[in-house]
């Protein structure tokens, strides 16, 4: 059931972020200039896109809690095989060869990890001091790759903003598994459990980051990075936090972190594409339809 329930999530991942980056797309502003962040909310087809996350999110952390953190986020992480052919369809996004191998090098990657991996076990009450390890890190992680994506423009400036995010939204899938767990316990119960409030901080850093990867007009490399970044941190906190082990066996386990490598090589290619862009990443001749003719 927790694998149907994270096929199911991928699936309206991809579709929320298509429809948002549309939306941000038809945002006035620059992708740096903090306006664009409220005039999307003004966009009914990024609204859309955003009600699609929503769901996303409900339908993952029930997947959260019937399974391991690393087998759902692997699984969800196939939202980028979806989310290329609706880009194509919706926002105009040129997919070339190179997009198309680099996206088959991140799925076989992810394939080749699950199988030869086959992660399982872990613990329901993770300590204290693997949640502070994990959160310091990924502070510092999430700082230093948007201030580099600062300086760049196109297809790295995507990719390095969606890897931001993508340790934003692992911290949160890890932190949505503990949340799941509280809220049986009654509303005050919420209120008082630290889990809440690092669930909201980590969604609005995530969420300001893959925005700001999609405003760029590219969507291969900021889908790809940040799909690839979630699961690479979601197994290093699956492992670090909630003690989820990968199969035994040396050739097993080489055989998976090889499957996982392959994925960041794919990764690699797709941020690495260079179609023409303007300086926010569409072509000039790129018009984004306007939500109303949206079929």
């Amino acid at each position: 059931m927790a694998a149907v329930l994270a096929l199911v999530a991928a699936c309206a991942f991809a579709a929320g972020s298509v429809l948002q980056q549309r939306g941000t797309l038809q945002a006035p502003a620059a992708g740096d200039d903090a306006r664009f962040l409220v005039q999307i909310l003004r966009e009914p087809v990024w609204l859309a896109g955003g009600l699609m996350q929503v769901v996303g999110w409900v339908l993952q952390a029930a997947a959260l809690d019937r399974g391991s953190l690393i087998v759902v986020q692997s699984l969800t992480t196939l939202s980028l095989v979806i989310a290329l052919p609706l880009g194509v369809r919706f926002t105009d996004q040129h997919v070339g060869r190179r997009e198309i191998l680099g996206a088959v090098a991140v799925i076989a990657g992810i394939i080749a990890f699950l199988a030869a991996g086959t992660p399982a076990g872990g613990t329901s009450n993770p300590s204290a001091a693997a949640w502070w390890s994990a959160g310091l890190a990924s502070l510092v992680i999430i700082a230093g790759l948007a201030a580099l994506a600062r300086t760049r423009r196109g297809a790295p400036r995507a990719a390095l903003f969606g890897a931001a995010a993508g340790v934003g939204f692992a911290l949160q899938a890890a932190v949505t598994k503990v949340f799941v767990g509280e809220l049986g316990h009654g509303v005050a119960s919420l209120l008082t459990t630290w889990s809440t409030y690092v669930l909201i901080v980590s969604a609005l850093v995530g969420f300001v980051l893959q925005q700001s990867a999609l405003k760029t007009g590219v969507l291969a490399p900021a889908m790809a990075a940040s799909n690839a970044s979630t699961l690479m941190f979601s197994v290093v906190f699956g492992i670090a936090i909630f003690d989820e082990t990968l199969t035994q066996g040396t050739g097993r386990v080489v055989s998976a972190w090889i499957g996982l490598a392959i994925a960041v090589f794919g990764v690699l290619m797709l941020a690495s594409s260079t179609p023409g862009t303007t300086s926010e990443g569409t072509r000039p001749d790129q018009r984004v339809p306007d939500p109303g003719s949206m079929p």
